[in-house]
């Protein structure tokens, strides 16, 4: 098994950090940068960045918050919202993301998920997928940062993602997302068991268990957090040993010390 992969959530707007409740409802946190290089020193394996209203405004800013952390930080960064086109994913790879995540635009034009792969590499390529629990069983995929209904299955929508190209998957739980109630463990697990690539929980996120359910219970093979880490309600070293307690295979302190 691959090691478990702990990833620093930083949704931006503009160029402030913030944190919101099911995706609405945001409050200011602090300058993107600077967290990320704080969870990049605390032995973060991943940084993701999430544009929460790239549709609405210009990317200017986020284009210098990327750059300006691959300056800084010397992991994986993962970069979503507003990307449309090929062009788009190209601009935020130049500025020093690794990955893109696509959620809007795919769901509008599946075949941009191969068009991304095709071109970066299907590791490249990361399927965002916000998902709500239906009234009548399941989930759907919704768009626009959990506004726009898709239509789509998202347990069905992440095996055509996976079939199209998409290298992991970025699973959000609209509904547990900000809440710290922990993870929409039914929801991880169908999903997580459905495809062959990665899955990253994310949303819902209050304590360790909450980690343990979702890896070991629900089978995701990342955990994305905000909340715990934004107001110290957890470090990463405390989630790492945690995780090594449980025998759970992540980086251990040397591999951390090459990266720094």
């Amino acid at each position: 098994m691959s090691n478990l992969r702990l990833i620093a959530r930083l949704d931006v707007k503009g160029q402030h950090l913030i944190k919101g409740i099911q995706l609405e409802g945001v409050r200011k946190v602090g300058d993107p940068h600077d967290f990320a290089v704080r969870y990049y020193q605390e032995g973060a394996d991943e940084i993701l960045y999430m544009d929460a209203v790239a549709s609405l405004y210009d990317r200017d800013m986020l284009l210098k918050i990327v750059e300006r952390t691959a300056q800084d930080v010397f992991i994986p960064i993962t970069v979503g919202g507003g990307i449309r086109s090929l062009d788009d994913a190209l601009t935020l790879l130049r500025a020093g993301a690794d990955k893109v995540a696509v959620n809007s635009a795919a769901t509008l034009n599946p075949g941009l998920i191969g068009e991304i792969a095709g071109k970066f590499g299907s590791q490249c390529m990361v399927l965002q997928i916000d998902a709500k629990q239906k009234p009548t069983g399941g989930w759907e995929a919704y768009r626009d940062c959990g506004r726009e209904h898709t239509g789509l299955d998202a347990v069905a929508w992440a095996i055509e993602g996976a079939r199209l190209g998409a290298g992991e998957i970025l699973l959000t739980s609209v509904d547990r997302e900000g809440t710290r109630r922990g993870f929409d463990i039914d929801l991880i697990r169908t999903i997580s068991d459905a495809v062959s690539i990665p899955v990253i929980a994310s949303g819902g996120m209050g304590k360790i268990e909450h980690l343990f359910d979702a890896v070991l219970t629900a089978h995701a093979d990342a955990v994305a957090m905000a909340h715990v880490l934004h107001y110290n309600q957890l470090s990463l070293s405390d989630v790492r040993k945690a995780a090594q307690t449980q025998g759970l295979s992540v980086r251990t302190l040397a591999q951390e010390m090459i990266l720094v």
